[in-house]
């Protein structure tokens, strides 16, 4: 149940967020900045609502309804999105990360569902005896899903030379289309270490200069980013994984050898950091340092997107908008 003193809360820092909506040229504006309660219902045929009061004249900036229906995501610790209707997409940026987890807690208490996240349990993530991985899911698919397409388990294949094709395949367009499929499979790389296990097999590729692998795993990876899911991104740009994530995306098969792009020598002896003012915070340092790349990735190595594509790099173009919030608000 939610209690009292998270559904009226006082306006505080806890309490405060950035209200953002979509626009039609898929970029976030911002609508005003204000603090957020979820209210409960107080006659017949009204129901739970996220309000956000304006914290200039107390003007309400958003009241929208929580239904049942509705898929809401929390991403990057201050950050809840949602969408109302096909094209009404609106984001929350919490300045503190305890507001943000109240509001969720809230969210999914009046929509039945578990507020902790994703957790790996010996009933949902499963090995063979050849190391492969089956991730059974055991949350409700949103899309377009077809019972008869969709497995309820998707295995994934040992990460290793011989099943380099057979991981490629599993990212063929009819296979990725589905919604609830791309949902499985980004859940199932995120289990198991398969990440880890992949750039370990790139760096042995690269010592053995085995281009044809190299080119399937920069087919591999670089098909990672449309399956368009923030907790992947965060697996990807992650300060273990981003540069060899890059070292990936440099053997274009389209590309011989002595053409590939040296993008990781680029970012570590030319692109240059310079501090107007000295910067202290190490958290900003390193989202400064992540932004920088995430947007190189986005600009410079992707090939230019079909429309197709374009769709699903929606949450990555989300993802760099509100590290660049963030870095704003770490500069205050």
């Amino acid at each position: 149940m939610i209690s009292p003193s998270t559904t009226t809360l006082p306006p505080n820092n806890r309490s405060r967020v950035k209200l953002y909506t979509l626009n039609e040229e898929r970029q976030w504006d911002d609508r005003g900045t204000g603090f957020v309660a979820c209210t409960t219902p107080t006659a017949p045929n009204t129901t739970h609502a996220l309000i956000v009061k304006s914290e200039v004249d107390g003007s309400t900036l958003l009241d929208s309804k929580i239904l049942l229906n509705t898929k809401y995501q929390k991403q990057q610790e201050t950050l809840i999105v949602w969408s109302e209707g096909d094209k009404h997409d609106l984001a929350l940026s919490f300045q503190e990360k305890a507001g943000c987890d109240d509001i969720w807690e809230n969210i999914c208490d009046v929509q039945g569902k578990d507020s902790s996240p994703f957790l790996t349990t010996a009933n949902s993530l499963t090995s063979d005896s050849n190391g492969s991985t089956a991730y059974d899911s055991d949350d409700e698919c949103v899309g377009e899903s077809n019972d008869n397409y969709l497995p309820p388990t998707i295995i994934l294949p040992p990460v290793d030379l011989s099943h380099l094709h057979d991981i490629c395949d599993l990212f063929s367009p009819d296979k990725v289309r589905d919604a609830s499929r791309r949902d499985l499979l980004a859940r199932a790389i995120e289990s198991g270490n398969y990440i880890r296990k992949l750039i370990d097999l790139f760096h042995i590729c690269e010592d053995l200069e085995n281009l044809e692998s190299l080119h399937q795993l920069y087919e591999i990876i670089r098909s990672m980013f449309y399956l368009n899911k923030s907790s992947l991104f965060q697996l990807l740009f992650s300060e273990e994984y981003i540069l060899d994530v890059i070292g990936c995306l440099e053997y274009d098969s389209q590309l011989n050898y002595h053409e590939k792009r040296n993008h990781r020598e680029f970012l570590d002896t030319k692109a240059t950091f310079r501090e107007v003012i000295p910067i202290i915070n190490q958290e900003l340092l390193s989202k400064i340092h992540q932004t920088y790349r995430v947007q190189y990735i986005q600009d410079a190595i992707l090939p230019a997107p079909s429309l197709f594509e374009e769709n699903l790099l929606s949450t990555m173009n989300s993802f760099l908008f509100f590290n660049k919030v963030d870095i704003v608000t770490l500069l205050y």
